[in-house]
């Protein structure tokens, strides 16, 4: 991959539809789908540790189905949302649905949870669960359209709040995804966002690392020009603050087959196509395999984002 410039709209500074973007965004699908397609729950080993560790309660995470929950999470945005019955609320990079289902129990049955995920297994997914509901009571407030985030299939002004949970990071063209993000709020409009931006400069083994983007880090932007893109598109009153999360949470979720280095119980790598095992998620083993030689604290941070559209 290209040499990180962290100003632009991602790694290679391109927009969504070049090339390089292009097959960046299908290998985070791949890497996504297969998260989706596997066991991972709530109740999987360090999965629940992982949310609780960005900040959500274990009564939350029991409030809702368990197969929304897979540990992606970088934050917890619906603790900041202020979330009011009757509103409209968008999750950009829905994933399982986990803030959805959460922002539908906050607006209640006259408001409305929308998750936007650009892949077809998280879609599929998320729809499945709000089926089976919880104690078999269907989640009908919710609904869940496949897109991806800078071409949100929303009319404007349409949405009260809109939420994402590291996410934007793993978008190649971010200022769309801010101008979409204001097109689609209603003036007066909120966002509440959890990410992972940069406090410095990433070494190179982990700019360059594709599966370092797909987990979250590679794809970041430094929080100034997170910033900037944000009232460039046009929001006020924008605030970032670090939330001081340990990023090396991530490595408590197990039981997945890594990228690059032999699955648990076996000798084989994913990298070798002809011995590749599905489901193989890959996101969690790998940023397990770069905390043990990068502190990721020191580049970059889980961040609570905050802005209005006046």
């Amino acid at each position: 991959m290209p040499t990180q410039k962290t100003d632009c709209c991602g790694p290679d500074c391109c927009a969504s539809d070049s090339p390089t973007a292009t097959a960046t965004l299908d290998v985070v699908r791949t890497k996504y789908g297969q998260t989706a397609r596997s066991a991972l729950t709530n109740d999987s080993k360090g999965v629940q540790a992982v949310a609780e560790a960005f900040g959500y309660t274990a009564e939350e995470l029991s409030s809702i189905p368990a197969q929304a929950n897979m540990g992606l999470s970088c934050g917890n945005p619906l603790a900041t949302a202020h979330l009011k019955s009757g509103e409209v609320v968008v999750d950009l990079g829905s994933g399982g649905g986990l803030d959805v289902f959460l922002a539908a129990q906050k607006v209640g049955p006259t408001g409305k949870a929308i998750g936007i995920d650009m892949t077809p297994d998280m879609i599929d997914r998320a729809r499945k669960a709000a089926a089976l509901g919880v104690s078999g009571k269907p989640i009908t407030n919710v609904e869940f359209h496949l897109s991806t985030i800078d071409k949100i299939p929303l009319p404007d002004s349409s949405a009260d709040v809109i939420v994402s949970n590291c996410v934007i990071n793993l978008a190649p063209d971010k200022p769309a995804v801010f101008r979409e993000m204001f097109r689609v709020l209603k003036p007066g409009g909120r966002v509440a966002v959890s990410d992972i931006a940069l406090k410095q400069d990433l070494p190179a083994a982990i700019a360059h690392d594709v599966m370092a983007y797909v987990g979250c880090i590679a794809g970041a932007i430094r929080i100034d020009a997170y910033e900037r893109g944000l009232k460039s598109a046009g929001f006020a009153d924008v605030a970032i603050i670090d939330s001081r999360a340990d990023l090396n949470a991530y490595s408590k979720v197990e039981g997945q087959s890594a990228c690059c280095s032999p699955a648990p119980g076996t000798s084989s790598s994913c990298c070798e196509p002809s011995k590749a095992i599905e489901p193989n998620p890959a996101v969690h083993d790998h940023l397990r395999e770069l905390m043990q030689r990068y502190d990721v604290n020191q580049y970059a941070a889980s961040v609570k984002i905050f802005a209005i559209k006046r």
